[in-house]
């Protein structure tokens, strides 16, 4: 009997932990069925629609694809969805958010209750799910318990690649101690270590413990700030942050784990500096040099880049150095996608979003931004395959099992239907509400415009 007892006990603690950790997902209706008739498809690798077809799905993924009809399932519950010629593609993802920060001011992250920034990142998933995003790469906050819930059916909002706390040295990009601070205290925790926002770490054990702990909580992949940054108040742009000694401590615990590590990075020093201690992933880069880029794509590296580009709205006031510092990195952007194109580098979209609803909800608007570089068709591939592609760097880390970014048999169903062609009209993805009329996330139909 105490056996018996004690397996249980067991059991239940192991539950119990890995629900902490974000490990256990919701199950997924396997009972229904979609039938979505008359539709013309952008697979995610192409760059033209197939001809008009039929696509069934069955639990969360896609079973058949017909140009001729597909006769409903007899057994199951159906839900049939008239394409009448509409646009059917993979869900978008957003290689770079941060749920928890990106529709609060930055005071109420540093000095508010974290219970309303848990509250604000719930109602900022589901508008990301509503605006066609089915996946996102979480590159920084306190966002285990957000995918959990997510996971678990109780907030609605895209799959989730979690990076926990991004990790910082003293005075780096993801400091945000105050000033009466510092010097910290022997064993000192800050209020945004304390809630995971955030691990100041220096020195290789250091780096590497927080490292394993993030990893210990569910962590898909690592982020180090690997040099200054916009938002944060000690680091100028141009400094480089850790040595390489301290980020190959971190990529080498990462790899342990089977995961990989990406940095935060605008110059060539500090991206240098990444790529040597064997990071897969720059994010930014805005300042980069041509040799520099080369060397990215000799690598083969991944260039995790954003359209960041004046456009008169900031959540920094005008004249203060954040706003200094982010006036200067937008002057990169143009250069910088104009090298990754240059080099045929493997290059992510995403948003990096932060302290502005408003900046949120041009999500769609910036992919469409894109045009200024690429043709319509490679946008959506970058979105779509491209980012997929990226997010299975995290290989059996990654929370989700199946091929996304794509339209095809065997694919995980996540799915828009779109009003128009977005192949001939970028800008359709800047209106989800408008022209995205059906979002499917997991085989779940989110949104129906058309009922």
């Amino acid at each position: 009997m105490r056996r018996r007892i004690a397996a249980a006990s067991l059991a239940v603690s192991a539950i119990a932990l890995a629900i902490l950790s974000g490990r256990v997902a919701a199950a997924t209706d396997s009972s229904a069925a979609v039938l979505i008739e008359d539709v013309r498809i952008f697979d995610g690798t192409s760059d033209r629609l197939s001809a008009t077809s039929n696509v069934l799905v069955v639990g969360n993924v896609i079973q058949s694809i017909s140009f001729e009809s597909i006769a409903a399932p007899a057994d199951r519950s159906v839900t049939r969805i008239p394409g009448d010629g509409r646009t059917l593609m993979p869900g978008l993802i957003d290689a770079h958010v941060h749920l928890a920060f990106q529709t609060v001011p930055q005071a109420s992250v540093l000095l508010g209750d974290i219970g309303y920034v848990y509250i604000a990142a719930g109602k900022g998933a589901t508008d990301m799910l509503l605006r066609g995003f089915t996946s996102a790469r979480d590159l920084g906050g306190p966002t285990f318990g957000i995918k959990q819930a997510i996971d678990a059916g109780l907030v609605p909002g895209p799959r989730l690649w979690p990076t926990g706390a991004f990790i910082s040295q003293s005075g780096g990009h993801g400091d945000f101690r105050l000033p009466t601070e510092l010097p910290a205290p022997l064993g000192y925790v800050s209020y945004g270590e304390r809630v995971g926002a955030a691990a100041i770490a220096d020195g290789p054990d250091a780096v590497r413990q927080r490292v394993r702990e993030q990893l210990a909580l569910g962590a898909s992949q690592i982020k180090l700030m690997a040099g200054g940054g916009v938002s944060s108040v000690y680091d100028p742009l141009d400094v480089s942050q850790y040595t390489t000694d301290e980020l190959r401590a971190a990529v080498e615990a990462a790899e342990n784990w089977g995961t990989y590590v990406t940095v935060h990075a605008y110059t060539p020093r500090a991206v240098r500096q990444a790529i040597e201690a064997g990071v897969k992933s720059i994010d930014h880069g805005q300042l980069l040099d041509d040799a520099t880029a080369k060397l990215i794509a000799e690598k083969g590296v991944w260039w995790s880049l954003q359209p960041f580009l004046e456009d008169g709205t900031s959540p920094f006031p005008e004249g203060s150095p954040n706003r200094v510092k982010q006036l200067q990195m937008f002057e990169g952007t143009d250069s910088a996608y104009k090298l990754a194109k240059k080099y045929g580098i493997r290059t992510a979209f995403g948003t990096d979003a932060l302290f502005s609803a408003q900046a949120a909800a041009r999500q769609g608007a910036m992919l469409a931004r894109l045009a200024r570089w690429y043709s319509n068709a490679e946008i959506l591939r970058m979105a779509t395959s491209g980012n997929a592609e990226l997010l299975a760097l995290s290989g059996q880390r990654s929370p989700y099992h199946g091929k996304l970014g794509v339209v095809e048999e065997g694919a995980l169903a996540d799915l828009l239907l779109v009003d128009g062609n977005p192949l001939e009209n970028i800008e359709l993805v800047a209106d989800p509400e408008r022209n995205f009329v059906v979002i499917i996330k997991d085989g779940k139909i989110y949104k129906n415009a058309l009922q």
